[in-house]
Parts: structure tokens; C-alpha cells; sequence
């Protein structure tokens, strides 16, 4: 691979060549476009710490991120695309230095019909459902970062949130529907993916092409009313949170549980979450919410925060909200919970576990009690493939990362999946390894191998055994 230090008489012929374009070469801005929160991780921190590009450059068109494609791979400079950089794996990290190109700037909307919206890749979450109320849309899913990330970020690095309660994860077959990528050659092109197609990209990390475009399926908006409610036990928690899931005639879009030891990290929850209580962070249409309360009640629960539908909307919108209420409650789940708990213990960090169907209540409840010293469960519920289950992303008392392993290790022996979030490395995460042939496109999309070098494990040398295979023949 090219290193830095070759590479810098490239960057000034290419920086020469863009000139007009916008690009940033200060110290702060190097540093805030080439990290993300793979701080998350202290197994990741000390090797990506201090990782950065050598220039930044903000197309704000498709022509632009052509130039700058081409630039690239005319003059062998290593490209690393990003969003909001909200990952947390070091995905949006150039290792080799190098150009990133940040897309935030790519942001239209280019077009919507019921059922189905298309967005340039940078656009943000929150702004597509903002542009999509109007017309009674919305997105399905979205991240807890919904604020800062993009939709060709959440495509490239993300998975599920909030919506996944009912529909599931971004790689659920239909969750995507087209994707646009452009290659980085001296004369890009653009392709479409749709169909399994959309796998060769999907989590990728940014190294098989630059998402231009993405189209994806649209809900039916609805008035998603809020609610905090406590419980005797994680478990009797749990519990409820496996019926509201499976309760098919009541419209949801977040489902979160958590143990009591969770609570002290939510200081702006603190008044709704009682004394050595679990709690579910909920989020429920609006006319339904009344059948919500009595199932909390019936499940033993009791309601202590209720806001309403217009109140939640201002609270995600950024619009007036009453003082010193939460901020929108799914900020405060999936890995919202970690940066929480951060702020208050450096120490902390989390893993990612996924608890089988049919099994989940019962291999939580071994978790919990193997993993007591350790890892404090927040639980969150999702709907795929017809079948109701949790994911987790829980917090962890960090120690040493064999001990971190050692849990993964034994969580995976007692048939709960890890997926270990302190890799950089795309195909050494567990689940969300993929059977599409990623560095089979990585050759035909970045022929190079220029993008986020060092992501894709033994690329290079599968791709200098492929070349000379073909050689032969």
C-alpha cells in the first residue's frame, strides 16, 4: 500500500487540480473530519488515536465527488468517504492518511412517491423526516444518532434502531431498494444495486464504492407518543417488552429495556426511573397509547413518564420543549445508552450481542447472572423475519481486552451471537460478516484498492491472487 509519506507530493498536485473546491487542511478540521466514536472502544482508542487525513474535501454534487474520485485514483491517493461519522468502529478513520471526503453537503432529496423516497447519500435522518412530514412519510427505522447520521452512512456502517421493532434491520431483505454507487477510477461510473445486489455494499464500511444515492421504502407517518415505565426486575422488564413487541395491533417504534444499574447514567431520566427499578423506554402511535398502559399494568409496570405525540415531535425536531424535559427518548437507548455512561465513567464500554428468538428471555436471564460482575443489560426488541427477539448492546465494566473476549466467547457458546465492536476490520465482526462477494466488487468498484485501506481484511492479497489468476488465463 502507499504510504503517508509517499503520498504527499500526489496531495499537492491533486489539491492543485481541485483548487476549487472545497477543501480544509488546519489541524482542527483534520482531526474533527477523520475520527468517529471509535472512542467507544478502548481496545480500538490507542491504535486509532491520532489517525487522519491529510486533506478534506466537501463536494456538494455528484460532478464534485466525480472530480474528486477521479483525482484520487489518477494520482493513487488513498479516499475515505464519510457522513456524520457517527460509527463507532473507526469505520469513517483513514488509516493511511490521504483524502476524506465528507458528503454531508450531497443532501436532496431527489425524489418521493407513496411509499418510497430516494435521498442523495448525505442526507441527514432527521432532515429527511422532516421533509418527508408533510406528505404524511416517514423513514422506517432509524439510529439513535438520528440528528447527526446520514442515510448512506446508516446503509454503509449501521443496522437498526429505532423502527426496528416492527420493521427489523437496514440489511432485511427490502429494507434497501436501490443504491447508487460511483466507482474511483480515472473515469468513474455510476451503478446501480438493487435487489441482493445492495449486499455488496451494504455495511461495507466505505470500501466498495461511494454511495451516491440510496432509495429505500416509506412508512405511514405516525404520532409517536412517549413513554418511561418501571419494573420490579430486568426480567419482569423483559417480559413485558416480548408482548408489546408481539402485540401486532398496536403500532411501535421502540421498544427499549433496561436494568436498574443502567439508571445512575441517565441523569435527565433520573425523576422517572425510581429507586433499583428497571424501565422501558417506549415509543407508541398516539392513539394506541392507552392500550399501552394498561398492557404496563397488567405486566406489573407502572407508568411514570408520558408525553405526548406533539411534545415528542418538538422534542426529535429541535422545536420548543418544556424546560427541563428529555431530550427524544431514543436518545437515551441503543447505543445512546454507552455515550451516556461515558460521560459519566470513562471506564465503560459495551459489546454487541444478539439473543436468538425463542431463547432470548431465557439466555437474558443466564447472561445476567453469568455476566454480573461485568455487563449491565439494555435490551433492544426487534421484529425479523416474523419472529420477535432482542439485540444488546450492553454496558460493560472494562477490565482487559481478553476479558472482553472471554464474554464474547462464552456468550457465543451458550448459542447468543457477538458481534465484536472493537475491530476496524469489516469481515472480523461476527453477524455482521455478509455472503455477498464484497471483495469480489471492491475490485470492480475501486480497482485500485484505494478506499479506507486496511478495512477489508487480506484484500490486497486476494486481489494480487485474482489479477495474476487472470494473467494466467
Amino acid at each position: 500500500m502507499t504510504s503517508t509519506a509517499m503520498i504527499r507530493p500526489a496531495l499537492a498536485a491533486l489539491r492543485a487540480e481541485l483548487a476549487d473546491l472545497t477543501i480544509y487542511q488546519d489541524a482542527p478540521s483534520l482531526r474533527m473530519h477523520s475520527r468517529d466514536f471509535f472512542w467507544f472502544s478502548p481496545v480500538l482508542k490507542p491504535d486509532l488515536e491520532g489517525k487522519q487525513a491529510e486533506l478534506i474535501i466537501l463536494p456538494s454534487d455528484k460532478a464534485e465527488v466525480a472530480r474528486i474520485a477521479s483525482a484520487c485514483a489518477r494520482h493513487r491517493v488513498p479516499l475515505t468517504v464519510r457522513g456524520g461519522g457517527t460509527g463507532n468502529y473507526g469505520q469513517a478513520v483513514p488509516l493511511e492518511g490521504g483524502v476524506v471526503m465528507n458528503l454531508t453537503r450531497l443532501n436532496r432529496v431527489v425524489s418521493t412517491t407513496l411509499g418510497a423516497g430516494r435521498f442523495e447519500a448525505g442526507a441527514n435522518l432527521l432532515d429527511i423526516d422532516k421533509a418527508l412530514a408533510p406528505l404524511g412519510q416517514e423513514l422506517r427505522m432509524h439510529p439513535s444518532t438520528r440528528a447527526q447520521a446520514t442515510l448512506g452512512g446508516f446503509v454503509a456502517g449501521g443496522a437498526a434502531g429505532a423502527g426496528s421493532c416492527t420493521w427489523g434491520q437496514i440489511d432485511n431483505l427490502g429494507a434497501v431498494i436501490a443504491l447508487e454507487v460511483m466507482t474511483v477510477e480515472p473515469e468513474p461510473r455510476l451503478i446501480e444495486l438493487r435487489g441482493k445486489e445492495i449486499l455488496k455494499v451494504m455495511h461495507a464500511y466505505g470500501v466498495n464504492g461511494i454511495i451516491t444515492e440510496v432509495e429505500v421504502p416509506l412508512a405511514p407517518a405516525h404520532a409517536w407518543a412517549e413513554r418511561i415505565a418501571t419494573f420490579d426486575s430486568l426480567k419482569t422488564a423483559a417480559a413485558f417488552g416480548q408482548a408489546f413487541t408481539e402485540c401486532d395491533g398496536i403500532a411501535k417504534k421502540l421498544v427499549s429495556i433496561h436494568a436498574p444499574a443502567i439508571a445512575p447514567y441517565l441523569k435527565r431520566l433520573g425523576p422517572y426511573l425510581g429507586e433499583n427499578k428497571a424501565f422501558a423506554v417506549l415509543m407508541v402511535s398516539e392513539p394506541q397509547s392507552d392500550e399501552l398502559d394498561r398492557l404496563i399494568v397488567e405486566m406489573g409496570g407502572t407508568v411514570t413518564f408520558a408525553r405526548g405525540a406533539q411534545a415528542a415531535r418538538a422534542a426529535a425536531f429541535g422545536e420548543h420543549r418544556d424546560k427541563g424535559a428529555p431530550g427524544p427518548l431514543y436518545e437515551y437507548t441503543w447505543n445512546h445508552t454507552t455515550l451516556h455512561a461515558l460521560k459519566l465513567d470513562p471506564t465503560i464500554t459495551y459489546l454487541q450481542l444478539r439473543f436468538p428468538p425463542g431463547r432470548n428471555l431465557e439466555l437474558l436471564d443466564w447472561a445476567e447472572e453469568q455476566f454480573r460482575d461485568d455487563v449491565i443489560f439494555h435490551i433492544e426488541f426487534q421484529r425479523r423475519q416474523g419472529k420477535v427477539y432482542h439485540s444488546s448492546l450492553p454496558l460493560v465494566r472494562f477490565s482487559t481486552a481478553e476479558r472482553l473476549y472471554e464474554i464474547m466467547r462464552q456468550a457465543e457458546e451458550a448459542g447468543i451471537q457477538a458481534s465484536n465492536p472493537h475491530t476496524w476490520v469489516l469481515n472480523n465482526a461476527g453477524w455482521k460478516r455478509t455472503d455477498a462477494p464484497q471483495p469480489e466488487f471492491k475490485r470492480l468498484a475501486d480497482p485500485y484498492g484505494l478506499m479506507n485501506p486496511g478495512k477489508l481484511l487480506d484484500w490486497e492479497a486476494k486481489s494480487s491472487e485474482a489479477k495474476a489468476s487472470e494473467a494466467a488465463e
